[in-house]
């Protein structure tokens, strides 16, 4: 018994929160390493990208709610959620046209993209908060867990009990969904195939009668997409503050140089890899130790390596140790 509630209580607080986080730093990641492959730069604007298409969808799910409709016991933020993605997409459009196209033209040096896009960030950030403001805003509602603990605890009759959240579930099954959808889509639609050919040989692609300015809306496009699922997704499962998405952009674009930065599979895997370290290494380790120790040899302290104050520096430490021994990632992407 006391093995199978250090396996749940490990479940409770390591691999479903692992599992959800991984999930979002994925779709995020899918985001940054599309532009890398497809525009040639590192957008540093990415998480307040995120926190925009969040923000929006915020005020819609605001709106709904006051109106009184809802989505039963899923988040009304799920019906929000294409307002908010379709507003992403307007001013990522905009932003490319105002801004980056300019740079297109000039065939300025990625470097110079990549301080652009600090400049994009930061009024990107100022535009949100000041919206909707610095603070933590909370939008989940409808029914908060799929199985409550105690629930678990009387069925099993075990110590510890099994919690999922419903935005744990939301978050796993979007997750897989979008990504089916977006391999579908540059595996076997023409435009797929297209940003696919411009992403590997751009001279080739255009020589092959490719429209690139077709190829730049449509990643723009899907990228906006990414960033507002999993803004929203992260959102519902944690909450949304304005700074926290700007430090999102350590784990994620952690993720996607640990997968190999310009690979969608790499950033898929490159997530979860973060994650759980993440996790792993900020979690606590006294109550599954002490179901699996004797008594005498319990741990007194918490057993834990980092606080989890220090878990953005775990990304810092794997996105270091990647760059200096492994720079083109675990599935051989663009070398960094």
């Amino acid at each position: 018994m006391d093995f199978l509630n250090a396996l749940v209580a490990l479940t409770n607080f390591v691999m479903i929160p692992a599992v959800a986080y991984g999930s979002q730093l994925a779709l995020g990641a899918l985001g940054v390493t599309l532009i890398y492959s497809i525009l040639r730069f590192s957008n540093f604007a990415h998480g307040d990208t995120m926190a925009f298409g969040t923000m929006m969808t915020i005020l819609v799910t605001w709106l709904l709610q006051s109106w009184g409709i809802s989505f039963g016991p899923l988040p009304t933020a799920l019906l929000a959620l294409p307002f908010g993605i379709l507003a992403t997409m307007v001013l990522v459009l905009i932003t490319d046209r105002t801004v980056y196209r300019f740079y297109r033209a000039q065939k300025a040096k990625p470097v110079v993209f990549v301080m652009v896009s600090l400049g994009v960030m930061f009024m990107m950030n100022g535009i949100v908060r000041f919206i909707i403001g610095p603070g933590d805003q909370r939008f989940a509602d409808g029914e908060r867990f799929i199985i409550k603990a105690r629930a678990f605890k009387d069925m099993t009759g075990l110590r510890e009990g099994l919690a999922i959240k419903t935005s744990q579930g939301i978050t796993v099954v979007t997750a897989i969904v979008v990504v089916a959808l977006l391999f579908w889509f540059l595996n076997k639609t023409r435009t797929g195939k297209s940003m696919r050919a411009y992403s590997d040989n751009e001279d080739l692609a255009l020589l092959s009668g490719i429209n690139p300015e077709r190829v730049v809306i449509y990643t723009w496009l899907i990228v906006a997409a990414l960033a507002t699922i999993a803004g929203v997704l992260y959102g519902l499962d944690k909450s949304f503050k304005p700074f926290t998405y700007f430090q999102l952009l350590l784990p994620i674009f952690a993720s996607a140089i640990v997968g190999g930065l310009g690979s969608p599979q790499g950033a898929i895997a490159g997530g979860f890899i973060i994650a759980f370290s993440e996790v792993t290494i900020t979690y606590a380790w006294k109550k599954v130790l002490g179901y699996l120790m004797p008594a005498h040899l319990e741990p007194d302290g918490l057993v834990q390596l980092l606080s989890t104050d220090y878990k953005f520096a775990v990304s810092f430490a794997i996105l270091i140790i990647v760059l200096l021994f492994k720079p083109t990632g675990l599935f051989k992407g663009k070398s960094v």
